[in-house]
């Protein structure tokens, strides 16, 4: 198998060499080696320590194996991918189903406390996570209950790939050729972006796609209407029964299976429903915590958002619009930013030119954290404007980033973090570990630099944050080390708080530099922007309630079918949102999140998780924000830690008491007492 990319050895994958014959041989082979670990182990009486770090370092060696091939369907998917994914992972969820209900192996694992008592607490919290996680797929079961089980996680798997592809499919099939007239009042970057996505496809002019960049350049800039209307009404019916001829991409009773298999998962392992079994690992007790917790922060932000609502509304009235609708909001919220702040998306990135916040950024993470990040040129990758930047300390290197930046066709949109390799330390070698760092930013036209929107920087500081937490653990054990093992309603509490530093004077001085005459942003104009923070601040957490609220309840719903799911959207919009949607509109249908991720019941974690990075932030604030010695408390006592302890103790360790639920308002100018930041 030496001549298989996917199980070759190398510190580094080699992705232009991995073609979709190479999947399920690779995958086979891979299941094979780790079925026969697993076997070894099982058979074991007494095992220690030393079994238990065998049994961590066979896992990562399997997910090596697989994660290039989901990598590469994300972000360079083709036919013959696709198709060999679709071959390649059921055969990994059943395997997977085997190994989580070994009774044997379990016995094993769970045993190993017992045996050997000089375990430290950082081998304990991974062995008891590992027991768990085993009792949570059903080891215990009766053979009837645990040959369901695995069948309802088949069965999901599949059903949440149908999702995706569905969202991906449909996203790429809706374009539609501007005239010159219908890029009114787009700006000349937003349209150097529309005319590459007609270049990109063989065409000539401008073309708009469902992309994050160009949905951004038409529904925040173009003056007319209707193409607003149009491009809002595709982007929010995806994989929907509203999509014209969706045919099997149509997600509806996707959406029903799921969350009837989920909730017979739950009930099969003992949990009142799917909720309950989502939060059995997490830091929220239990469902009615959560929704206490959503619906107090409505209540506190609804007032804000009203107002903010009733100034856009009167703002769109000045601009001839005499009833606002969806499609109008982003627009009109544009005009407004730029008639209270006197700034405006196409000034302000200007001052983003890509290579500039890359080079700013790096310098931010090494007063901070003490590390450095270097581009290393010719590192195999899978597109030609794939980068790669080592992590180093000092002279030794500790892990690498792969970024990914832009829009492209074949590519999901959204930005996230995944684990590339994990770390793995063994007598004599060490495997560094490796993320992905994803976005789709506006591609470079092929003569201009990338441009960047605060928004786009915004991001890349967010994302930032979640590969730091996987690449500067000290923990030796993969399952625990960085994102692995956090709570997951706190595994984005790195990555909010470097948000933060997106709106810094003194990074912004760092990441801003002229694209036509290299200056850093004008003192006056960083002003204005900052001013600008808290802008529709209330409608913005609004709306992550209603998402988390949605969610939820669809979770916590009993036989929901079609209309049953639509109702609880419906309910949940009557009962918190401002802004309301058409009767055609179809947010759950795209809902990647909680229908092909890791958020079912669990999107409230984003402003859950929010609480705890207003607070961390502020003591950065307290010292001055880009602060070496509270930068590396915080290496110390967060990223390095990862899920080797609660993330509660984490938090509590690196800022001395227990959180404060008010920074979260605070921080997003909604409280009384907002935080102050040097600058605003």
């Amino acid at each position: 198998m030496n001549d298989n990319p996917l199980v070759a050895d190398g510190s580094r994958p080699a992705f232009s060499a991995i073609r979709a014959e190479h999947v399920l041989p690779a995958l086979q082979y891979a299941i094979a080696q780790h079925r026969a670990a697993m076997s070894q182990l099982a058979a074991r009486s007494g095992a220690g320590r030393a079994d238990y770090r065998f049994k961590e370092i066979a896992d990562a060696r399997l997910g090596h194996a697989w994660s290039p091939v989901a990598h590469l369907k994300a972000v360079a998917e083709t036919p013959a991918l696709r198709a060999a994914y679709e071959e390649g992972q059921p055969h990994l969820i059943a395997y997977q189903n085997e190994i989580a209900q070994d009774l044997r192996l379990y016995n094993v694992v769970a045993g190993i406390g017992d045996f050997d008592q000089d375990l430290d607490p950082i081998e304990r919290r991974a062995i008891d996570l590992a027991a768990r996680k085993f009792l949570l797929s059903g080891v215990n079961l009766e053979e009837t209950e645990r040959l369901r089980l695995a069948a309802i996680r088949r069965e999901l798997s599949i059903l949440s790939t149908g999702f995706s592809n569905a969202v991906r499919d449909t996203t790429e099939a809706w374009t539609r050729v501007l005239t010159e007239d219908e890029l009114a009042g787009v700006p000349t970057a937003e349209r150097a972006m529309l005319a590459n996505n007609a270049r990109l496809r063989g065409m000539t002019g401008w073309l708009a796609t469902l992309a994050g960049p160009s949905i951004q350049a038409i529904m925040g800039h173009a003056d007319d209407r209707g193409l607003r209307e149009a491009v809002h009404r595709a982007a929010n019916t995806r994989a929907s029964d509203q999509w014209p001829d969706a045919g099997g991409n149509d997600n509806s009773e996707r959406i029903v299976s799921i969350l009837e298999l989920r909730a017979e998962a739950a009930t099969l392992l003992g949990f009142e429903d799917s909720v309950a079994l989502s939060l059995h690992l997490k830091m929220a007790r239990d469902a009615d915590t959560v929704e206490a917790f959503l619906l107090d922060l409505a209540d506190r932000v609804r007032p804000a958002a009203q107002a903010e609502y009733a100034a856009l509304a009167a703002h769109a009235a000045s601009l001839g619009i005499a009833s606002m609708e969806p499609w109008d909001v982003s627009y009109v919220a544009e005009k407004l930013r730029l008639a209270r702040h006197a700034v405006d998306d196409s000034t302000l990135r200007a001052y983003f030119p890509l290579d500039a916040v890359l080079g700013g950024l790096v310098a931010i993470l090494s007063d901070l954290f003490g590390i450095e990040l270097r581009e290393e040129a010719d590192v195999d990758a899978w597109h030609s404007t794939v980068r790669y930047f080592s992590v180093s300390q000092g002279e030794r290197v500790i892990g690498g980033i792969y970024l990914d930046l832009h829009a492209r066709p074949g590519k999901i949109s959204g930005a996230w973090m995944a684990n590339c390799r994990a770390r793995i330390v063994e007598p004599g070698s060490e495997q560094l570990p490796l993320v992905h760092l994803v976005s789709n930013f506006s591609p470079a036209d092929g003569q201009a630099q990338t441009t960047l929107t605060h928004g786009e920087v915004v991001t890349l500081f967010h994302e930032m944050g979640h590969s730091l937490h996987q690449l500067l653990s000290e923990v030796d054990l993969p399952s625990i080390a960085g994102i692995n093992g956090v709570e997951w309603d706190a595994v984005e509490l790195p990555s909010q708080l470097l948000e933060n530093f997106a709106w810094d004077r003194r990074a912004l001085n760092l990441v801003t530099r002229h694209v036509v005459h290299g200056e850093a942003m004008p003192d006056d104009l960083i002003e204005k922007l900052l001013g600008a923070r808290h802008f529709l601040a209330g409608l913005a957490v609004l709306r992550q309630v209603e998402l988390g609220l949605i969610d939820l309840r669809l979770h916590r719903a009993v036989a929901l079918d079609r209309d049953g799911v639509l109702a609880v959207i419906a309910a949940v919009r009557d009962e918190v949102a401002v802004i309301r949607q058409p009767d055609w509109s179809r947010p759950a249908h795209s809902f990647l999140h909680i229908f092909a991720g890791g958020y079912a019941a669990g999107y409230y974690s984003y402003l859950w998780a929010e609480r705890l990075s207003s607070d961390a932030y502020a003591r950065f604030a307290d010292a001055g924000t880009i602060d070496r010695a509270t930068g590396m408390s915080f290496r110390e006592q967060v990223l390095g830690v990862g899920g080797s302890r609660p993330a509660m103790e984490s938090f509590v360790a690196f800022r001395g008491r227990d959180a404060d639920s008010a920074a979260l308002l605070r921080t997003r100018g909604l409280a009384p007492d907002p935080l102050i930041i040097e600058g605003e």
